[in-house]
């Protein structure tokens, strides 16, 4: 992953809706207050009831982000990838982390500590706006995750789950043709068995919209998967 400063992420950053809806001024502080962290496959950045130590932002690879019983069954929320910010929860209450969150892969993270960004927001309080757009970003998605799980059949959150991903869930400026995601992931996420989530992929490949890979789905239709993500009643 080289020997490259945060400063060289910035156009990375910049991909993504939030980071690039900052002001100048405020991107600028984030880059110059930050530091790279990289993280061996598997390895824990943080985990629940962790204090809060900052925002992230993933920089290459990807990040885990799940919660787990005391019997060890882990929930699977999102596989975080390129430029995804997150562990912004924290950073409002002051309380410990609220998931676990773990490199899938070999990966690449940008670290805004808290004293950092306590500087940042000291210095200029109206940048807490920002920071809550943020949250609130992902609390719409959280709301319609919620509704999508009660009201919709796993046929529908699967093809709009996948639509997501492709779209860095909103993140992304310019949309990918393929997601990094195994079918046991995939499943994880929706909370139904590997068998049903492999039934309806395998549905989805043989109407021309996706083509399965080992740990990977390439989008082959895009608008196509969009109206199998839309409920017909």
């Amino acid at each position: 992953m080289g020997t490259q400063g945060p400063r060289d992420y910035r156009e990375l950053l910049r991909a993504g809706r939030w980071f690039a809806s900052l002001p100048a001024d405020l991107q600028e502080r984030l880059v110059e207050g930050a530091a790279l962290r990289t993280l061996t496959a598997r390895q824990r950045l943080f985990s629940r009831g962790d204090e809060a130590d900052g925002l992230y932002a993933v920089l290459d690879g990807g990040i885990r982000v799940s919660g787990s019983s005391p019997s060890g069954r882990e929930a699977l929320l999102t596989l975080l990838e390129p430029p995804s910010w997150f562990g912004e929860i924290s950073v409002f209450d002051g309380q410990p982390r609220t998931h676990d969150a773990v490199a899938e892969s070999e990966a690449l993270v940008l670290h805004v500590s808290r004293p950092a960004l306590d500087a940042i927001l000291e210095a200029q309080p109206r940048y807490w706006r920002d920071l809550g757009l943020l949250v609130t970003t992902k609390l719409r998605l959280a709301f319609s995750a919620m509704e999508d799980m009660a009201l919709l059949p796993i046929s529908v959150r699967l093809a709009r789950r996948l639509a997501l991903m492709v779209e860095g869930y909103g993140e992304r400026e310019h949309q990918r043709r393929t997601v990094e995601v195994s079918q046991e992931q995939l499943a994880q996420m929706l909370s139904t068995s590997r068998q049903t989530a492999n039934h309806l992929l395998k549905e989805l490949e043989g109407r021309g919209l996706i083509r399965l890979s080992y740990g990977t789905i390439e989008i082959l239709d895009l608008e196509g998967l969009r109206r199998a993500a839309q409920p017909t009643d």
